[in-house]
């Protein structure tokens, strides 16, 4: 005979595990009626009216990413990404001094991947494996001294706001590039500054997995090796810094930091397809900010100004302040006629989500007008439904997709007032080992089968209790577009407005090169692809 108190202990246990359970997947509204005999519950809603079309970006704003692309990326479903960078280069908090006369020996440029440190074997060679570095072909890397002046703040302006530059923008940089002459000195288009004999620095360059170990000798014959994570490694010309750094503190430009900035305007990343095959599909997202140019120099010894003896010393530059990513698409025919022939009205059978100066999807629920306002939200409204969860799944088109990279999430968002939903602020989940995948229960993460991408599903659950619960909420418009960071949620100005009247983007789809191709919400997709919204509501009697 089971007892009465086993029975409550069990019954305590169950309702715990059911709350938690709710809890986990969703944010229940009008839990409190649970038992009550007047309410229908689980009751499933596909009806709402939703309306998604794709969007145009064109150029977008691009400087000052914490993440950039180098490389070039060829996508079957999208096209050609080719991504040049631009920065600017910094001195020592502590302006550099020589003593008379001293010599550069070399100049290396070194900015690590992402990677991960794996096994080290019996020699002390470790592994790594890179993240963020898509294809093993080479490119031809030049890196060129830039020319063209980057403003901290714009004059049109009164200086007032930051100067924006955009991706469209490689010509400026094309146009004014320098480069060294013969003798090393810094002339308009000149040789490019990674001018190594080895040809994985330049003409067939390619984002190498390998520990990188150096080993120097000293005048003593005595051997010295520095090993560091993989990362771009090149030797840069010496005479070209001989004259541009040595001769700069000669003439007084190497004071500070704005008067250096405007004498060296930094350097220029420029990528094409290499000769050699394979070549012309690799791509990786790098932090630029985390390199340095290391200009090793010999120069008469501080403390011996009566001999010829010399001492080693070194300058190390760093790859900071402001910058610039410029990308250009070469687009696929299918992909240009979705965005031409995009209906804002019926809406579109797919939506291309695409990274970059690329396109972005807009989807309006309840049938909304032009206005903001709709006759099927006010009927939602007059229900009285308690919402228990809403979700929008899009599913991704495999047949348009193939083989091509996709985004690991997506994110949705407030169009209209360029800010996230409810359901992001009131999402406090946090993956500690893997930031960008926080907001766990907003979700927007790709989920797999056979290692391939079947569906994003975002919850909205507390944007539809309130759109449906207060009367005096505005049914906005929502943005939909790949994200490389979901803690990041500020925008950046489009070039030009987009038919939708958009001016501006999340930063954080400006940063994903990649894209995805979901079923769309036009009638004609079959109801089992269809982007339809589902709600989850308690009905009462």
């Amino acid at each position: 005979m089971i007892s009465k108190k086993l029975i409550q202990y069990t019954s305590v246990a169950v309702l715990a595990l059911s709350l938690f359970s709710c809890d986990k997947d969703f944010n229940t509204i009008g839990g409190n009626v649970i038992g009550d005999d007047h309410f229908q519950f689980g009751i499933k809603d596909y009806e709402a009216t939703v309306t998604a079309f794709n969007q145009d970006l064109g150029a977008v704003q691009t400087n000052n990413l914490t993440i950039n692309p180098l490389g070039i990326y060829h996508n079957t479903t999208f096209g050609k990404t080719t991504a040049h960078f631009v920065t600017q280069v910094t001195l020592p908090t502590t302006a550099p001094t020589f003593n008379p006369e001293p010599v550069i020996k070399d100049v290396i440029l070194y900015i690590p991947y992402f990677s991960t440190k794996g096994t080290t074997n019996a020699e002390g060679v470790a592994t790594y494996e890179l993240d963020s570095v898509y294809g093993t072909s080479k490119l031809k890397l030049s890196v060129f001294e830039n020319g063209y002046f980057l403003r901290d703040f714009d004059p049109n302006t009164q200086f007032a706001q930051a100067q924006k530059y955009y991706s469209d923008q490689f010509s400026d940089f094309e146009n004014n590039k320098r480069g060294a002459a013969a003798d090393g000195t810094s002339i308009p288009h000149g040789e490019r500054l990674n001018n190594d004999a080895n040809v994985a620095q330049n003409d067939q360059f390619f984002f190498n997995p390998a520990e990188i170990s150096v080993t120097t000798v000293d005048d003593e014959g005595e051997e010295t090796t520095t090993k560091s994570a993989p990362g771009i490694y090149l030797k840069l010309n010496k005479d070209f810094f001989q004259k541009k750094i040595i001769g700069g503190y000669d003439q007084n430009k190497l004071v500070n930091n704005n008067v250096f900035k405007d004498y060296f305007r930094g350097l220029y990343f420029k990528v094409e397809a290499s000769d050699v095959e394979p070549n012309g599909n690799a791509l990786a997202m790098i932090n630029f900010s985390g390199g340095k140019i290391t200009i090793n120099y010999e120069q008469q010894d501080d403390n011996d100004e009566t001999t010829d003896t010399t001492e080693d010393k070194t300058l190390e530059l760093t790859l900071t302040g402001n910058t610039v990513s410029l990308t250009s698409q070469e687009r696929t025919t299918n992909y240009s006629n979705a965005l031409t022939s995009a209906d804002a009205a019926q809406g579109d059978e797919r939506l291309y989500i695409n990274g970059g100066a690329g396109s972005m999807a807009v989807i309006d629920l309840f049938g909304r007008n032009e206005d903001g306002e709709s006759a099927e939200l006010e009927q939602y409204r007059a229900n009285g439904w308690l919402i228990n969860e809403a979700n929008l799944t899009f599913r991704i088109d495999r047949d348009a997709m193939g083989n091509n990279k996709e985004p690991d999430r997506i994110y949705l968002y407030d169009l209209d007032n360029k800010r996230p939903l409810f359901d992001y602020y009131n999402d406090f989940t946090v993956n500690s080992s893997k930031p960008k995948y926080g907001k766990l229960v907003h979700d927007g993460i790709i989920k797999l089968e056979d290692e391939k991408g079947v569906t994003y599903k975002i919850r909205i659950t507390n944007h539809i209790a309130n759109l449906l619960k207060n009367a005096d909420s505005t049914n906005v418009r929502l943005g939909l577009v790949v994200t490389e960071a979901i803690g990041n949620i500020g925008n950046y100005n489009l070039k030009n407005q987009s038919l939708a009247g958009i001016k501006e983007v999340p930063i954080a789809s400006i940063m994903n090169p990649f894209g995805t191709v979901l079923y769309g919400s036009k009638s004609s997709v079959p109801l089992d692809q269809r982007l339809r919204l589902e709600i989850y509501y308690t009905k009462p009697d």
